[in-house]
């Protein structure tokens, strides 16, 4: 395959959203939640762990703590018990703790709205702190970069590199800024309903004339 220009590739991205968001005019955050701290709480317990699963298990912790104060209150053994159906549930409980005790002690028991402060709590990195601003605040800080972001950004020629924080510059280059919380959701979406890690639906791909399919297989 020909080395793809800027210009090029410019256009490609642009077709790809088009496309994208065509197939997937719906696509959102699949972790329920209906606050800043709520929406804290799950993705930092979505490390490793379907959303599904995540779901499941916030819908009683999230009656049980309704505050970061709660959080940060609750005996450390009864929190890890709450969300034991999770892996490294004890260390996601730590981080959870951690995290609302500095929420509490340094922002009045609200959830920030800047990534440079998020990024101070436990358990929170750019990727966490990407999904709150997006989703929570509306605000476009940086492309959430996931397991199903990253794959797709290969397959897709959008970016050569394999650490989060370099897929994510090169994201972030490609993408039109507003759109950039909406573009990791129809990765997601996509990796999720159609283009999975072993078996891509390439036949019954949406977007597959725009799509190089680095790394796939052809039969």
């Amino acid at each position: 395959m020909p080395r793809e220009t800027a210009q090029a590739k410019a256009a490609r991205v642009r077709a790809l959203i088009a496309g994208l968001k065509k197939t997937y005019p719906d696509a959102h955050c699949e972790l329920n939640y209906s606050n800043p701290l709520e929406l804290l709480v799950a993705t930092i317990l979505s490390a490793r762990c379907t959303d599904k699963q995540v779901n499941l298990v916030t819908a009683d912790l999230f009656q049980k703590h309704r505050c970061a104060a709660d959080y940060a209150a609750a005996p450390p053994e009864a929190l890890a018990r709450d969300i034991q159906r999770i892996g490294l549930y004890r260390n996601k409980a730590r981080s959870i703790q951690a995290c609302c005790r500095k929420l509490a002690e340094r922002h009045q028991g609200r959830v920030p709205a800047t990534l440079e402060e998020l990024v101070q709590l436990d358990g929170v990195g750019r990727k966490t702190a990407n999904v709150v601003l997006g989703n929570a605040f509306d605000r476009n800080e940086g492309v959430v970069v996931d397991t199903h972001v990253a794959r797709l950004a290969g397959r897709l020629g959008l970016t050569r590199e394999t650490d989060t924080e370099k897929i994510e510059r090169d994201l972030m280059a490609l993408v039109p800024r507003p759109q950039w919380t909406l573009w990791s959701h129809w990765l997601i979406w996509h990796g999720r309903r159609r283009c999975s890690a072993r078996k891509p639906g390439c036949d019954e791909c949406e977007i597959r004339a725009l799509c190089p399919r680095v790394g796939v297989r052809v039969s």
